[in-house]
């Protein structure tokens, strides 16, 4: 209860207001005007979103529905109730999913690519399909008969499966008075994608482009897998299941961190499942063994769907040569000094600088460590890791840098959801090298992205950003950089590095504000100057962008600050618990979510402090695992030219109505009411503002 307006603070649960952030992107793809390839795109990445949210969050809930002993009854019941609301979105949501994926290929048709079944194919394309088969595929498919199945969850769940049906035509057999006829069978079918891909590609023909679903090139194949059994019958219909993804952490104190995350990443695969979707045509026969197998309960999803599942690998989908489906390219923009042979460390110790990728490149990132590597100046270099390109360019310059006698520091996550493996591989290389390897601490996610550079000369660089030092990632993902010599920042980010070999010791930090130390706190007390200021009749206002917002703390002291008449504009991609609008309480805050060809990823904050203008940047969200259970890092902004860029970013994204839905807690994500003629896009105008400034 607000005790000013007497009205209850509204707090949208963080798992139903991720619902309507992912149906967002399923909106995307439903638009007629997005480039039909970039369609097929958002459908993948909707698809992918929501297996990995079952894995976690309905995992996590499914848990507290179904314990015992010390998890209250009121809990228990909350779960099951937020588990029902769920599965009735999934349910809405899935509907809309399966509309959109035939009419996207109804699309596809008519601008001549063509996807077709085993019943569609003529002869040429059966004769190559059968030689595809021999040549490349027979060696990966690998039948298992139900009969023999004993824990279908003991199999991968990052995989999709046919469910095969075999029998013998009445024509084929006599059924006399002493003669049974025989049972069906049934087997199951893992399909290769990672082998053989998702969509085999046929030859084209004229302007013709023809593709097949690997589901189907197996589907037609069948006769020849199970050839010699006499079965002349098939039915073959897919499923998938999505498990539980927590991993059970060993505490034996024989084990070091390395071999029990190892191990929890191995307890994974023996998760219980959550969900399984299906095609609706399923027989009842077979279906019955499928579910099964799973061991599912009560509270879990089984859901019937369309002819093909798993379709995030609808962000691979073959382009065809056609660019013209697509969005046009925009090249990754160089910044002058990248094309001079000038010293990049020399130009930070100069001024402040800044990247902003995707729209400049991560090469400015990467020189700067490899400049650093061989610089006879450098002595040091430490850095925190989360997760890491396939091939890390970051990585390479951090080994070079230890191979020339740099002291090396790396702090890596090895509970970075999904990455354990790729940094526990990364990790053992980086030790190999000479690198010192800090393996996070117990119990707080390192999540921060800092690096600090050590000069013999003095003047240490510190970098800090929004987002992972990942080559893929900054492809894809809008995310901010301040490389700077401020002398209190860069103590700060190497006092972070001390705080995180030795958490318990007392560290003070000037400038950067420091979860789960006095983060949050800080937040709030901005906050608060702003509803004062706003009081005496002094400028006040808030402007934020960031990825989630769901920390109840941060929220009701936002109401506050809204219900003193402070104007608050966000920017919020996914999870969002505020609900706006509210008259007295929430009327002055405006939220805008952005979907369009780029992850919004960057984390800024700006508060007008009696016309000051504090400005931030940093790693983490307003949710209480990035203000209470992780080491993240904020720090503040003071040259004003990286200043006027970043209001300057948030500004466009509050005016894009082109990309821009209306986040007010109702999931119903309406677009902006646009009273231009032209809708304004923000990507887009970022873009050509940052070439511009190139030209000047």
């Amino acid at each position: 209860m607000n005790k000013k307006t007497g009205l209850v603070t509204p707090h949208i649960e963080r798992d139903l207001s991720w619902m309507y952030f992912n149906r967002r992107i399923l909106q995307e793809a439903m638009k007629p005007d997005v480039p039909l390839l970039e369609r097929l795109s958002f459908l993948g990445i909707y698809s992918n979103n929501l297996d990995e949210f079952f894995r976690v969050r309905m995992a996590t809930l499914s848990r507290i529905a179904e314990s015992e002993g010390k998890v209250l009854h009121a809990e228990r019941e909350h779960a099951k109730q937020l588990i029902k609301c769920i599965n009735k979105l999934n349910s809405q949501y899935a509907k809309e999913y399966e509309y959109t994926i035939s009419e996207v290929t109804d699309c596809l048709r008519k601008e001549n690519i063509f996807i077709l079944k085993e019943d569609e194919l003529d002869e040429e394309q059966q004769r190559f399909i059968n030689d595809f088969f021999r040549r490349k595929l027979s060696g990966f498919v690998s039948p298992v008969w139900f009969s023999a199945v004993k824990r279908l969850t003991d199999a991968t769940d990052e995989s999709i499966y046919l469910a095969v049906k075999m029998e013998i035509s009445a024509d084929e057999i006599t059924c006399g008075a002493k003669k049974k006829c025989p049972r069906p069978d049934y087997a199951l079918i893992e399909l290769p994608v990672p082998m053989c891909g998702r969509f085999i590609r046929l030859p084209d023909r004229k302007e013709c482009s023809y593709l097949m679903y690997l589901d189907d090139v197996i589907r037609f194949c069948l006769p020849v897998i199970f050839s010699g059994m006499k079965y002349n019958l098939f039915q073959a219909y897919a499923f998938k299941f999505t498990k539980d993804a927590e991993m059970e952490i060993d505490n034996d104190l024989n084990h070091n961190i390395l071999q029990k995350i190892s191990k929890g990443v191995r307890s994974r695969k023996k998760g219980n499942a959550l969900r399984v979707i299906y095609d609706i045509d399923m027989p009842r026969d077979l279906l019955k063994r499928v579910v099964g197998h799973l061991h599912l309960d009560k509270l879990d999803t089984v859901l019937g769907g369309g002819r093909y599942h798993n379709h995030k690998d609808l962000m691979a989908f073959p382009d065809c040569g056609r660019s013209d489906l697509k969005y046009p390219s925009w090249f990754p923009i160089l910044k002058p000094e990248l094309e001079e042979n000038v010293s990049l460390l020399r130009l930070i110790q100069k001024q402040d600088r800044y990247i902003h990728v995707p729209y400049h490149s991560f090469d400015y990132y990467i020189r700067v460590l490899q400049e650093a590597a061989i610089s006879k100046n450098v002595k040091s270099i430490k850095t925190t890791l989360y997760r890491l390109a396939k091939d890390s360019k970051v990585v390479k310059a951090l080994i070079c840098a230890a191979h020339n006698g740099k002291k090396v520091t790396v702090v890596i996550e090895l509970l970075a959801r999904f990455d354990e493996v790729s940094n526990i591989d990364w990790s053992k290389k980086m030790q190999d090298a000479g690198i010192h390897v800090i393996f996070g601490v117990e119990g707080l996610k390192v999540h921060s992205k800092i690096v600090h550079i050590g000069m013999k000369s003095g003047n240490d660089i510190a970098c800090i950003s929004t987002g992972n030092f990942h080559e893929g990632n900054a492809r894809m993902y809008t995310d901010y950089m301040l490389m700077t010599t401020l002398s209190s920042i860069v103590r700060d980010v190497d006092s972070v590095f001390s705080f995180i070999e030795k958490p318990y010791s007392p560290v003070h930090f000037k400038e950067l504000l420091i979860s789960p130390n006095e983060m949050k706190s800080c937040f709030i007390r901005l906050i608060n100057e702003e509803i004062k200021n706003r009081k005496s009749g002094r400028p006040a206002y808030i402007r934020v962008k960031v990825n989630h917002i769901t920390d109840p703390d941060i929220i009701k002291k936002l109401y506050e600050a809204s219900a003193a008449g402070v104007p608050i504009n966000m920017l919020v991609r996914g999870n969002c618990s505020l609900v706006t609008g509210i008259p007295g309480l929430s009327d002055t805050i405006h939220i805008n979510g952005i979907i369009d060809r780029y992850l919004e990823h960057s984390r800024i904050f700006i508060f007008a402090a009696n016309g000051e203008n504090k400005t931030f940047i940093g790693s983490a969200d307003w949710m209480p695992r990035n203000l209470d259970n992780r080491i993240e890092v904020i720090t503040p902004v003071y040259d004003v030219r990286i200043k006027e860029d970043l209001w300057k970013v948030i500004d466009f994204g509050l005016r894009d109505t082109r990309q821009g839905s209306i986040v007010d807690g109702t999931g119903e994500n309406r677009p902006w009411v646009d009273n231009d003629d032209k809708p304004f896009r923000s990507q887009e105008e970022l873009y050509k503002h940052y070439i511009a400034l190139n030209d000047k």
